[in-house]
């Protein structure tokens, strides 16, 4: 995973299809549902990830903070930590 992280070039799943986990669904689920964040759909929380429990469980985690208090003041929280 290191050396993909080293090498890979990114551009962020809302402009292209997951590099890493090629069984990732949020993408195409998203953009069929019209919603930008997960927790937006009806559906929230669902199996239609793709996930395995660890990033699933984190995803739904982030997902209902950012329901609870909003995009910008969870990007103010995070900015400044390591993602990784």
């Amino acid at each position: 995973m290191l050396d993909y992280f080293s090498t890979a070039e990114c551009s962020g799943c809302r402009k292209e299809k997951c590099k890493l986990f090629k069984d990732c669904k949020v993408r195409s689920c998203s953009e069929q549902k019209g919603v930008d964040f997960c927790f937006q759909c009806s559906e929230f929380p669902c199996g239609n990830t793709g996930f395995d429990k660890h990033l699933y469980d984190r995803s739904v985690e982030i997902n209902r903070k950012i329901a609870l208090i909003g995009i910008e003041n969870y990007y103010e929280e995070i900015k400044d930590k390591p993602r990784y």
